[in-house]
């Protein structure tokens, strides 16, 4: 067990014994990686209207009133379960603009839930190498191009075990805890992942 694993446990464990202190810590501690999910997840036009602070406000007034029960249960580790408390909120944000957009410009707008345009292309970037002269630059936007074509083409939980560990940094435990699946199923879905990524960057590979 790492020592922040250590450190939960033991804020957990006052937590539920009615330590105000250890619970506003337990919750606190974790507003870092909210923020990074936060940020990749929520779509560009969304940000622009509702600050992120105010959703990771909105999340831990909701943890706050729903934390007796998950202390009295804890059926995930504690992070997923704020995490799913973000990530509702931001659902719920995501279909609210969605709304606005119909009534405004009268045609259907979609939300893909498991990753925004945005963030299909930062996590291409992750994995479309870098340069810096004008001629490398060509070749890493390509790359960058082709990579976001085989994200787009994966399926939703491939896609999102990558966006999982390379854009928010989440453990394979976590994971695994999140998607309802086993640590071996993460692994599975990230091997298969890579290897679409790499056959779609084959072709390149003679003049990278």
């Amino acid at each position: 067990m790492s020592l922040d694993e250590s450190r939960t446990g033991d804020l957990l464990s006052r937590a539920a014994e009615g330590d105000r202190a250890a619970a506003n810590e337990l919750l606190l501690r974790h507003n870092d990686r909210l923020k990074k999910m936060i940020s990749v997840r929520i779509d560009p036009a969304v940000s622009a209207r509702v600050d992120p602070s105010d959703v990771i406000q909105e999340t831990m007034i909701e943890a706050v009133r729903k934390l007796p029960e998950y202390l009295a249960n804890q059926p995930v580790p504690f992070y997923p379960w704020l995490r799913q408390i973000a990530w509702e909120r931001l659902v719920h944000l995501h279909e609210q603009h969605i709304r606005t957009q119909k009534r405004s410009v009268r045609r259907e707008v979609s939300w893909d839930r498991s990753l925004s345009d945005h963030s299909v292309m930062q996590l291409a970037g992750k994995f479309a190498g870098s340069g810096t002269t004008p001629s490398q630059g060509a070749i890493r936007t390509e790359r960058r191009e082709r990579v976001r074509a085989a994200l787009n083409s994966m399926t939703p939980n491939d896609r999102e075990v990558l966006v999982m560990l390379y854009l928010e940094q989440l453990g394979v435990d976590e994971i695994a805890s999140i998607l309802d699946l086993t640590v071996a199923g993460v692994k599975s879905r990230h091997r298969r992942a890579l290897i679409r990524l790499t056959s779609s960057l084959a072709a390149e590979s003679g003049g990278c």
